[in-house]
């Protein structure tokens, strides 16, 4: 069979990332069938381009990967969706062929997207196995697509969704993602590459679909598997920095250690970000981190309240938040936080509460978010309702905003635009945007003193 994949992500803040799953899946395709990868993040007319493409190739079956559900500023999935819709009529348009959907965005509500978008098929979670799977089926004329885990299909208009495989994939015999299909504007415009060390989250925080997707049981792949990818990614010219995309690299702790003793044992030199949880995290991880070469790790503290991190389900007190943070001043490892605010169930106190536990925390960096439902999207009741606090929110973080020129907030604008990244780039800066934002180079105060200052009441 002739198989089209299609990379429709065209998000490009705070930096463009290489379809990381899609390539996954495209590796796992048999030889036999030929294949082409239509990437859409740097066509200026991305429905134009994928009719030319498909018209050209002629393919027997179309495969969407939908990467979001939100935009990077948390404040635009209703324009995300429109827009896969309008790249499923485009493919009709261009081709009568079976449309199979699939990616994160898409495994966050399946069923919904499969009723909105309306594309033949689709395949939530890990689709390397699935895929395959339902290609053979389609191949045979359609048979055995009950077979085919978190296959969703349309019967007599009517919508199927097959039950999830008994387990998730083992990730010591999956194919590497396919880079040799790589977009060169990927490296020439930021420089960072994708790495895996795991798959599964064992946490339960309220809002996550990293469970949905992965499973709750780490599947990790061996160490020195990881570091042959890892120096692989370094030969690459146009390859400055890695991101670690594991929803937390620190869990399981015994792992994360191995992975960077295996670096530290080869000597790697190409720096690395990651995701981190104040679970998990102390200061053997630390120094072992720091000497593998890791420039920064992102952490996802989401509150400063400890009974709305109770609510989330998060797992972990305010107090390890600080904990964290303290080690990574100790060891040079600079900290991005993430807050949530306005998150189900809070109120205006709650996000104050916040906004001085950040100021007092003082990290190297943080993002700050008003909370959007991914399901407001599908239901304007829920968006109207949520939007209230929101505006609240924001109407607050903009007159703070310059209190604290190191905080990002996406939904303002604020330490996040193309401009200033595009600036940053000019003046050769790589890897995440946010470890550029603060410390002597940009005219602010050093990791190690910094002012406080108290959020005005």
């Amino acid at each position: 069979m002739r198989v089209a994949l299609v990379s429709g992500n065209r998000e490009k803040l705070p930096y463009v990332v290489i379809p990381f799953g899609l390539l996954y899946v495209a590796a796992s395709i048999p030889d036999r069938h030929d294949r082409i990868f239509v990437d859409l993040c740097f066509e200026d007319d991305p429905k134009a381009a994928l009719a030319s493409r498909l018209s050209e190739f002629g393919p027997d079956v179309v495969a969407l990967g939908m990467r979001n559900i939100q935009n990077s500023d948390y404040s635009g999935s209703s324009n995300v969706i429109q827009y896969y819709k309008e790249l499923i009529d485009t493919i009709r348009e261009a081709i009568d062929v079976p449309i199979v959907m699939g990616g994160a965005g898409f495994s966050v509500m399946p069923a919904e997207l499969m009723e909105k978008l309306r594309p033949d098929f689709g395949i939530s979670g890990e689709a390397e196995e699935a895929f395959p799977a339902l290609l053979e089926a389609l191949d045979r004329g359609g048979s055995g697509f009950d077979a085919i885990p978190c296959l969703h299909r349309f019967e007599e208009g009517r919508l199927i969704s097959n039950s999830a495989a008994p387990g998730f994939l083992d990730m010591r015999k999956l194919i590497r993602p396919d880079r040799s299909v790589i977009d060169p504007r990927y490296f020439s415009e930021s420089g960072i590459e994708s790495l895996q060390t795991k798959r599964g989250c064992p946490l339960r925080c309220d809002y996550c679909t990293y469970p949905i997707i992965e499973g709750r049981i780490g599947r990790t792949r061996d160490p020195e598997d990881i570091v042959d990818e890892l120096e692989r990614l370094s030969a690459h010219p146009g390859v400055n920095h890695v991101f670690i995309v594991d929803s937390v690299f620190n869990l399981p702790r015994k792992h994360a250690k191995a992975v960077c003793q295996e670096m530290i044992d080869r000597g790697t030199r190409l720096p690395w970000t990651c995701y981190i949880n104040p679970l998990g995290f102390d200061a053997e991880l630390a120094d072992l981190m720091r000497r593998a070469g890791c420039a920064g790790m992102e952490v996802g503290s989401d509150s400063g309240s400890d009974a709305i991190l109770k609510r989330l389900r998060k797992g972990f007190s305010t107090e390890q938040i600080r904990n964290l943070h303290r080690l990574a001043i100790e060891y040079e490892l600079p900290d991005c936080h993430t807050f949530l605010l306005g998150t189900p169930g809070e109120d205006f106190d709650d996000v104050r509460r916040t906004l001085d536990f950040i100021v007092d925390l003082d990290p190297f960096s943080a993002i700050l978010m008003a909370w959007v439902d991914d399901y407001e999207a599908l239901d304007a009741d829920l968006a109207r309702e949520r939007r209230v606090l929101r505006d609240k929110i924001l109407e607050v973080l903009d007159a703070e905003k310059h209190k604290f020129p190191w905080w990002s907030i996406p939904s303002l604008g604020v330490n996040y635009s193309a401009e200033l990244f595009s600036t940053l780039r000019e003046h050769g800066l790589r890897g995440p945007l946010w470890q550029h934002l603060r410390g002597p180079a940009a005219g602010q105060t050093p990791h190690r003193r910094r002012r406080r200052t108290a959020v005005r009441q």
